[in-house]
């Protein structure tokens, strides 16, 4: 289930920065601990890292998975975590974290989605995702009037001139996504040859040739405008011919970059651009917020996937406590327990 811009602050028993692998299991966890929670994440989808930067890319140290892409753990994940419901906010990020008078956090993002949670699970990987910015003089002017880096709203871009500079995968599934709302799609990429799924690259040369889609080839070297509205892009062929081409607003998809982001700012202690954390839960320096996978650091920490799945169990144990501290924390195995079974939706052989 997705959310978007919430009216009044929504409240859930833990928010997740981050839903890539470890904060997707953090769900499962949290779930077996009858924990809620809601996740938040720049990226347009699940699986962070893995999802966005080597989705076909072989990943073997996954324990019981030979070999696994970042694709299909992401949808083993998301499988896995169904019986609890988690509710996702894609395509924000994280912008501030304020202690409320009762103990809660309240968490908003930068389209103004309020959470307010008990819990504050940061799993954000190296940090937030950034796009690129495309080495344009002037473009910052530009920035949210007219150029983007990514699709918050899909109507925004109705009945519009669009041009899309890029030749991945984002590149082509929004070229081919835009295309039937647009006025014109235009798709600009330096060389006649592609990133993306074979699949998408194929559909969107089917476009071009019935006249549905344009192509351009060259480099991407000027916006022209004014007031923060571009009238045209100029493009460099190989040729070094410079031409002019019509657009009313540009999507730029040059890749992303790894930058810690608001959460510097989220008034955790910080050890060159980590969040130490215990080893016990891996609670931060303010207690109730947590952090686990890439983002921390403590002795002996290793960068891989199944430390964080490791980190996220130890979590869910701790969190256990804050959210019911009516009840005795009791250890179960999911092979054995019926109680466990019941959350997963589970049936017992010969039940």
């Amino acid at each position: 289930m997705t959310e978007t811009v919430a009216q009044n602050p929504i409240q859930t028993d833990a928010v997740i920065v981050g839903a890539g692998p470890v904060g997707l299991f953090s769900v499962f966890e949290l779930g077996l601990n009858d924990i809620k929670c809601h996740l938040v994440d720049i990226l347009d989808k699940p699986g962070g890292q893995c999802a966005e930067l080597y989705p076909e890319k072989p990943i073997y140290d996954i324990p019981a998975i030979p070999v696994c892409t970042g694709t299909e753990l992401t949808e083993r994940l998301m499988e896995q975590i169904k019986p609890f419901h988690p509710i996702f906010h894609f395509g924000q990020m994280a912008e501030t974290l304020t202690k409320l008078p009762d103990g809660k956090w309240r968490l908003t993002t930068d389209l103004g989605t309020v959470i307010e949670a008990r819990l504050v699970i940061v799993a954000a990987g190296g940090g937030s995702f950034m796009p690129k910015r495309p080495p344009i003089k002037g473009i910052e002017d530009y920035e949210g009037k007219s150029v983007f880096y990514a699709v918050r709203k899909m109507d925004h871009f109705r009945d519009k001139n669009i041009v899309i500079a890029g030749g991945g995968d984002s590149a082509l599934d929004w070229a081919l996504n835009l295309q039937p709302i647009a006025k014109l799609v235009t798709l600009v990429h330096r060389r006649d040859e592609f990133r993306a799924a074979p699949d998408s690259v194929s559909k969107m040369r089917a476009m071009v040739a019935e006249g549905k889609m344009d192509l351009k080839i060259g480099n991407f070297t000027a916006i022209n405008g004014a007031d923060g509205q571009v009238t045209s892009i100029t493009l460099v062929d190989d040729a070094k011919n410079a031409s002019d081409f019509p657009c009313e607003s540009i999507l730029a998809f040059y890749g992303l970059t790894m930058k810690l982001g608001p959460v510097a700012n989220f008034g955790l202690n910080l050890h060159e651009n980590l969040i130490p954390v215990n080893t016990a839960d891996f609670e931060t320096s303010e207690p109730t917020v947590f952090a686990i996978g890439d983002i921390n650091t403590y002795p002996g920490k290793m960068k891989l996937i199944l430390s964080g799945f490791h980190e996220a169990a130890l979590m869910a144990k701790k969190a256990f406590t804050y959210i019911h501290p009516d009840r005795r924390y009791r250890f179960q195995y999911t092979t054995s327990s019926s109680d466990l079974q019941g959350k997963l939706g589970v049936e017992k052989d010969g039940a």
